[in-house]
């Protein structure tokens, strides 16, 4: 998602498509309906694809579009620059797509489709966009500011240089093309520091911030009054009750109280295979929660609808806790606090935005190092290559007579359901194994890279059309309905629930009921509008969702605050 109105570098229009010719007299092209999202014909680059001119056959060049279409495309396109500022990016894209199958030729409708395609993550087929924009237009400014932006987001900062210096050509007062250029140098030059040394050995902070908790290092402040350990330095519930009180009160917590928080949680997590078993026993739920994403007023919330965890009721978390919103500690603190307190009754899956690239752009780091500083920061990063990749949920006991026929004729494990719980998805071969998943060293690999299991795990999509395919994103992959039966029934997991992709209701049941898609960051950085949810599972494997809304929060703080000049990315 894009996270501030600057996703245009154009000072008239910050944010917003190019706008279309107003064409009134074409009042009966208003009650068009574009299909859902995906089912309207993609116009293809070389204007060959069946869905637009006369026969069904696109025009092959721009001199045999009638003007009939051309002017309704043109009506189209408005519609969807309206859809667009009223945040409804999936009809947006519906009608952009609807209006390039009318005329393809048009380099600011492509334009503006790629501003839509940011805004829903889908930043490879932004980028394929602002490429045909380019390709007809070679001065379209917003085209060559939306591709760097898009690069950005996938984490290709030499390439997104290339195009913001042509903005800056085409444009040489584009202030925030300006900014965008020299923050993506800044980058590009840490990038390349990091790369020298890192073949040094250095002492695990782990180890360093251990030793220093227990040579007294940074003793608590006198005047503090906030939520303190037990006198034997143990976590308790009663002190995690007041540290989110205390943290709802936009109060930070000692720096020393942090370390130990987290070491705590790293003690369990280090211990935990690649994919984590998790049983149902009988009479106890397991919740799984999907992205958080920072926002810590709707997590408090998500909290109070799921219950706190205890020894009797465990708590999945799919990854994504921190980035873009600007409560990222202050979620895994929280988190991190019950895992040290309940290690067998709290989850958390590793994911995408649990890694030092997506952490450098998004925010995290610019905020852990604000709030709590740099060795907090660094020890953090250690403890997400020690989260698992996966958890697999499994119930205790058989399917009951009047379940839910999601999904139908359910695949079993020894007569119960279980659940393959990820973060993003599937794989790019068929085979994987669930030992396979199990037995990945993602703690001497410790980032994921751009290919391999680790990578697909945290990274991958479902797709509708049958097969494997190229990631939407520009990283991982998509996978289609059939990879997910025969993955699923190879592996005897009744379904495969995810998250990693907003969904505007909270949730989706897809790939015929055996992928499940949860998102709990709710109204999204403050822009999306959705619902979000968390999915509850019983021991005989019944689920059960619960939708809610965005909750009231501090407005003087916005998402990325903490990211420094690397606003107005796409993910």
């Amino acid at each position: 998602m894009s996270f501030s109105n600057d996703s245009s570098p154009t000072s008239s229009l910050p944010g917003s498509p190019e706008s279309a010719t107003s064409l009134s007299s074409l009042s009966e092209t208003s009650e068009y309906r574009a299909p859902l999202s995906g089912e309207a014909p993609e116009p293809s680059i070389d204007g060959t694809s069946v869905g637009g001119g006369e026969g069904g056959i696109r025009a092959s060049n721009a001199e045999e579009i009638g003007e009939d279409d051309k002017k309704l495309a043109l009506s189209l396109k408005s519609q969807a620059n309206s859809h667009f500022t009223a945040s409804r990016y999936r009809e947006a894209l519906d009608m952009y797509t609807a209006s390039l199958n009318k005329n393809p030729f048009d380099p600011i409708v492509w334009s503006n489709r790629s501003a839509v395609r940011l805004k829903l993550e889908e930043h490879g087929l932004a980028i394929a966009d602002s490429t045909r924009a380019i390709e007809l237009d070679s001065r379209a400014v917003k085209a060559y500011y939306r591709r760097a932006i898009a690069n950005l987001a996938i984490l290709k900062p030499k390439a997104a240089l290339v195009d913001f210096k042509q903005v800056m050509k085409l444009d040489p007062n584009n202030t925030p093309a300006r900014t965008q250029m020299e923050a993506t140098q800044k980058l590009i030059k840490r990038l390349a520091f990091e790369a020298a040394i890192a073949g040094k050995e250095e002492e695990p902070m782990s180890i360093k911030m251990r030793k220093m908790v227990e040579e007294g290092a940074s003793p608590l402040p006198a005047d503090y009054t906030g939520p303190r350990l037990a006198d034997d330095e143990r976590i308790t519930p009663e002190f995690i009750d007041l540290m989110i009180q205390y943290f709802k009160n936009g109060n930070l917590i000692p720096k020393r109280i942090s370390w130990q928080i987290l070491l705590g949680a790293y003690d369990a997590l280090k211990e935990e295979e690649s994919l984590v078993d998790v049983p149902i026993p009988e009479g106890q739920t397991v919740d799984v929660i999907g992205d958080c994403h920072g926002q810590y007023y709707d997590f408090m919330h998500l909290l109070s609808l799921t219950g706190k965890p205890s020894e009797t009721h465990s708590l999945v978390f799919d990854g994504d806790l921190v980035d873009r919103g600007s409560w990222s500690t202050e979620i895994l603190l929280t988190v991190l606090a019950y895992k040290w307190l309940y290690p067998r009754n709290v989850f958390i899956n590793r994911g995408n935005h649990e890694t030092t690239d997506m952490n450098r752009v998004y925010g995290y780091e610019g905020e852990a190092t604000k709030k709590y500083g740099v060795q907090m920061y660094k020890l953090s990063e250690e403890i997400f290559t020690a989260l698992p990749l996966a958890t697999l949920i499994t119930a205790s006991a058989p399917p009951r007579v009047d379940a839910s026929p999601n999904p139908p004729n359910p695949t079993l494990h020894q007569g119960v359901k279980r659940f393959f719980v990820v973060h993003g998805g599937l794989f790019s071969k068929d085979g994987v194994t669930l030992d396979d998943i199990r037995s990945i060293p993602r703690m001497s690999l410790k980032q994921p890279g751009q290919e391999g299991l680790m990578c697909e795990a945290l990274w991958a999509d479902p797709q509708d059309a049958p097969g494997r395919g190229p990631s939407k994103r520009g990283v991982g992959l998509g996978f289609g309905p059939d990879v997910t039966r025969r993955w699923t029934d190879e592996n005897e997991v009744t379904a495969v629930i995810r998250a990693h992709e907003v969904r505007q209701g909270g949730y989706s049941v897809e790939h015929d009921g055996r992928l499940i898609t949860v998102f709990s960051a709710p109204n999204y950085v403050d822009q999306v509008g959705n619902l979000a949810a968390f999915v509850r599972i019983d021991e005989t494997g019944e689920m059960k969702f619960t939708t809610f809304e965005a909750q009231p929060h501090p407005t003087h703080i916005r998402p990325m605050m903490y990211a420094g000049g690397m606003m107005g990315l796409g993910m």
